[in-house]
């Protein structure tokens, strides 16, 4: 090897070297992740059912069967924050927080999902079908719609196995552009979703 070609070797194992110097000491791209937070909502005092309530895992519509944060800035454009996203997905979110909400509402026998063995009368499914920050010129909102089925579990009468459907559309404004105020602001559309919810299967079994 001659002399010129040693120190071409040389120059690109400094080079190497150096680069991989660099790359240690600069940080990766952090990712945040988020989650919904909000204290069970009061539904009031009512006197509890004696009934059992299954609820099944809610379906996600696939733009939003994701980890990470959906966002709208304009018409037809749909896009996600690189560096921050959901801890669970949307659909595992919804299904956990309003079973909760049933259970800590004390208006039924009780509420289980799908790895309990206790048997049950009411199976309620859903989907859910926005879950995103919405960005206009007026500011940010957090979009939430869900829609549920509400089927009584044993009823051998197709006709008569559901009880009620619906839709709910709920809108929060954001405090702020940020996907933390978003977060915030989802937690609480979700939270007035999952009174309204609650309260229309108390009235709908109540009134059978």
């Amino acid at each position: 090897m001659t002399r010129t070609q040693i120190c071409c070797v040389l120059w690109m194992g400094l080079a190497l070297l150096f680069s991989a110097c660099l790359d240690l000491k600069q940080p990766s791209n952090k990712i945040d992740y988020y989650s919904l937070e909000y204290d069970p909502p009061r539904i009031g005092d009512h006197q509890p059912l004696d009934e059992v309530i299954k609820v099944e895992q809610f379906s996600v519509r696939p733009i939003y069967n994701t980890h990470k944060i959906i966002y709208r800035d304009r018409s037809y454009k749909r896009a996600a924050y690189t560096y921050h996203k959901w801890r669970t997905n949307p659909g595992a979110t919804v299904t956990y927080f309003l079973a909760r909400d049933m259970q800590q509402s004390q208006l039924f026998k009780a509420v289980v999902t799908r790895r309990s063995k206790l048997p049950y009368a009411y199976l309620l499914e859903g989907s859910v079908d926005e879950f995103l920050e919405s960005d206009t010129k007026d500011g940010c909102q957090a979009v939430l719609a869900l829609s549920i089925v509400l089927m009584a579990a044993h009823e051998p009468d197709m006709d008569k196995q559901i009880r009620f459907q619906k839709t709910y559309p709920i809108s929060k404004p954001c405090e702020r552009g940020n996907p933390e105020a978003f977060a915030k602001a989802m937690s609480q559309a979700m939270s007035v979703a999952s009174e309204k919810i609650i309260n229309d299967i108390y009235e709908n079994l109540k009134s059978h």
